[in-house]
């Protein structure tokens, strides 16, 4: 099986103050492509999970991103290191999609157990890390990705796509 990724980020801002006699402009572009190809090591990756999901008004997600995901051919999972996570909330939503990393056996994520980052209603969340470490996914220690439904009420549907390699 062989694997590649494209991801592109491009940003374009324009800031005008019109003048008496003239417009200036200030005009901001970024543009990054991102690459991984068939491997494990730096710039690699080889292995993709996607999904939409839904969690009920206060509910959580718990992902264990070490056995109990099934890959788009049937097959389990197992995660050995992450590479690339992006979070799309549903515009519909009326609460937010946490992206979390629980402080017992959470992927390490971010810089500490129990930490995480809101996503609105319409909002995305994406990271990305070409390194050969990645985030290290550590077996019942270390593999678990929670998504919580910010509030009462509503349910939140939210896409994800987690993109990372087998060893």
């Amino acid at each position: 099986m062989a694997f590649r990724l494209t991801s592109a980020f491009e940003l374009e801002a324009e800031v005008t103050s019109p003048l008496d006699l003239s417009t200036p402009t200030n005009l901001l572009r970024i543009a990054r492509q991102m690459n991984l190809k068939q491997g494990a090591g730096a710039g690699q990756a080889d292995m993709l999970w996607s999904d939409q999901r839904t969690i009920a008004a206060s509910g959580s997600d718990a992902l264990d991103l070490a056995g109990s995901l099934t890959g788009p051919f049937g097959t389990t999972l197992t995660f050995a290191r992450i590479k690339m996570v992006v979070v799309l909330a549903a515009t519909g939503n009326t609460n937010n999609v946490n992206v979390t990393t629980p402080g017992s056996n959470g992927t390490p994520l971010f810089l500490a157990a129990g930490d995480g980052i809101a996503v609105k209603p319409g909002g995305v969340f994406a990271w990305f890390d070409p390194s050969a470490a990645g985030v290290v996914v550590t077996p019942s220690t270390g593999d678990l990705l929670t998504i919580v439904n910010s509030g009462a009420g509503t349910s939140v549907t939210y896409d994800i796509h987690i993109v990372g390699a087998s060893s």
